[in-house]
């Protein structure tokens, strides 16, 4: 039996963040990386396109914890000890650049995950970490003050154990079986399948835009760019609606309907007298050739037959049905979402251990001492743009702190 002073379970990004801030704060320790995986870091490889989306320029602590749908209240203390600020020092401080892009989201320069990832096995390394792949956790308990991991490559001791497996049901089984509550995981970050004649052909194309789900049991609003994809609706505005109604959707089975205001910031009324006044100004013009609001012209397009009017219809043609027509597709249009698809590899899950047994001063387990758990293996998760990765910097970051004390 190999003993280490920590073991950290999960080569992601979580663990490998909580072993070099332990090594450094106390270098004697000796640590070691399980990864079950023939690769570390994989996650952070895909994220952001392939880029890796480190964080989001939100420095405020109380405005930073907004954009969690789970894990809102727990993390507002620990943001005030480590959060966006310290992160991007963190990384400048190691040679990582990194650059803040107009939605919010930083990046490094090299917008190339793999400097990321290099620059935690180049951490890894000169801290003398052990980094051990393919080696799958099959059990683990506490004997003696030690945690006592039993791996398909051989068997480990450690005085303190962190658990940074991300949304894996094998570690949340196993904390079950030592009285860990586990809050039953769903989907969360993910687009909304809707076929639909106004939509249809028109994949890339992407607008600011207001979307509300309304029924008995869901009513969200979200606001930010919406894009249509080849199997629906992605971008921001849905994303942020799929997180923050990722179990009530997940109950409705991801059939719902969803109303689309195309000019966010003005209702129907508005929008009608507006058409009115196009129909004085553009009179001669054919309404299907001009499009207005700033509207891609192919959406405005759909949305103009959508309102049942007809190529080579003028403006002055229009009768009031029509406009009253046009002003619901543009700022209500109704559709039926029919299910959900991943947001490209980044899967994202609400769900995992409950926060109520986690002191998030010290990101350790209530139930047992010597047992941290940080990232996503918690019921944490975030909207789209970095929020992911700023809980599991944050949670190592605190963890490290905790754990490299004698």
């Amino acid at each position: 039996m190999q003993h280490f002073d920590i073991i950290i379970i999960g080569g992601g990004a979580a663990g490998f963040f909580t072993a070099i801030n332990a090594a450094e704060i106390n270098p004697n320790l000796k640590i070691a990386i399980l990864e079950r995986g023939k690769d570390v870091l994989t996650k952070v490889k895909v994220s952001g396109g392939g880029r890796c989306n480190v964080t989001h320029a939100e420095f405020l602590p109380k405005e930073l914890s907004t954009n969690y749908p789970r894990g809102e209240k727990e993390l507002l203390g620990p943001f005030h000890s480590f959060m966006t600020g310290d992160t991007m020092q963190w990384f400048e401080e190691r040679g990582i650049a990194l650059k803040i892009e107009d939605d919010g989201r930083i990046f490094p320069v090299s917008d190339d995950s793999q400097s990321i990832i290099d620059c935690f096995l180049r951490e890894a390394d000169r801290l003398k970490i052990q980094v051990l792949k393919s080696h799958a956790v099959q059990t683990f308990q506490q004997k003696n003050d030690f945690w006592e991991i039993k791996t398909s490559k051989g068997d480990f001791s450690a005085e303190k154990m962190m658990l940074a497996t991300g949304s894996n049901p094998k570690m949340w089984n196993l904390l079950k079986k030592l009285g860990h509550k586990i809050i039953e995981p769903v989907p969360s970050l993910f687009t909304f399948n809707i076929k639909d004649e106004r939509i249809k052909d028109l994949p890339g194309i992407a607008t600011e835009a207001v979307v509300k789900i309304n029924s008995k049991k869901v009513n969200l609003e979200s606001k930010g760019p919406l894009l249509i994809t080849h199997w629906g609706m992605s971008g921001p505005g849905i994303l942020k609606l799929s997180a923050w109604g990722a179990r009530d959707l997940e109950k409705l089975n991801y059939q719902f309907e969803i109303k689309v205001n195309w000019l966010p910031g003005t209702t129907s009324e508005e929008v009608l007298n507006q058409l009115k006044d196009l129909k004085n100004k553009l009179a001669k013009q054919q309404v299907l050739k001009n499009a207005q609001f700033d509207l891609p012209k192919r959406l405005w397009r759909n949305l103009i037959v959508a309102a049942g009017i007809t190529d080579g219809t003028t403006w002055a043609d229009l009768n009031k049905n029509q406009l009253q027509n046009l002003s619901a597709q543009l700022t209500e249009a109704s559709f039926k979402v029919n299910g959900k698809s991943t947001f490209k590899e980044e899967f994202v899950t609400a769900g995992g251990v409950d926060l109520k047994e986690v002191n998030f001063k010290t990101f350790e387990s209530k139930l047992y001492k010597n047992l941290f758990l940080a990232g996503e293996i918690l019921n944490i998760d975030a909207i789209t743009g970095g929020f992911n990765f700023q809980n599991a910097w944050t949670g190592g970051f605190l963890a490290a702190q905790a754990i490299s004390k004698d």
